[in-house]
């Protein structure tokens, strides 16, 4: 009889390793950026045939803009044809595609592509897949207190308005928090990813580039994560 597992409501996978994934195939950064794109793309949907409700990744930092300006344009083509192409088949499926991050100094047509695809699937009702692009969390805590500062100034809110629930809320997106992460890529550090979503989160790392990641391990770190015990600080 196959195991049955609980799912996370709310998975994020930092995706690394795409560079030295191609490299130790002899291939091209550029070859590993595409490959991990059809990946995400291959693994969205098999997440949202399982049920999974919200899966949060990290696909370019505010830091990723200090590489070099050949692989910054490679990676914003690629985000174009993405959401232009490769996201057609997610949005056929039913899957919610929404974003997070600073828009400034994105590209005006990075931004038109990202628009476009949220505005084509803001009514499915399937997996919500928030794409952290020119995210850092760092600054997502800064721009939510702005926000919340500006609130207070113009008398939308009092101090004693400010709660969790509060800043949650005035987060790129207002989604729930973060059960289960997955870093790719052997690394075991969290590189400015949803640092306040990530309070309660249990981590799995693995070896495993993220371009190489297939269902099988996927559903392994899930039904590993299905056995720990979450106690939230109590007994």
């Amino acid at each position: 009889m196959e195991e049955k597992y609980n799912l996370p409501l709310h998975m994020g996978i930092i995706m690394d390793g795409n560079r030295r994934w191609a490299k130790e195939l002899g291939l091209s950064g550029s070859d590993g950026h595409k490959k991990g794109a059809e990946t995400l793309r291959k693994l969205c949907l098999y997440l949202n045939k399982i049920g999974l409700k919200y899966l949060s990744v990290y696909a370019f930092s505010t830091e990723n803009f200090k590489r070099s300006e050949e692989e910054v344009n490679y990676l914003m083509n690629l985000f174009i044809t993405m959401f232009k192409q490769e996201f057609k088949t997610l949005a056929k499926e039913n899957v919610k595609v929404v974003f997070s991050g600073r828009r400034d100094p994105l590209r005006t047509d990075v931004l038109a592509a990202m628009d476009e695809l949220t505005s084509k699937t803001k009514n499915n009702t399937g997996c919500c897949l928030n794409v952290c692009l020119n995210y850092g969390s760092e600054y997502e805590i800064a721009d939510m207190a702005k926000k919340i500062c500006t609130k207070y100034q113009t008398g939308q809110l009092t101090l004693d308005d400010i709660t969790p629930e509060l800043i949650k809320e005035n987060l790129y997106q207002n989604l729930p928090p973060l059960d289960l992460v997955i870093r790719t890529g052997g690394e075991k550090r969290l590189s400015n990813f949803m640092l306040y979503q990530a309070s309660y989160a249990e981590f799995f790392f693995t070896d495993t580039y993220f371009p190489a990641l297939e269902e099988k391990e996927l559903e392994a770190i899930l039904k590993d994560f299905s056995h720990r015990n979450r106690r939230f600080g109590g007994n």
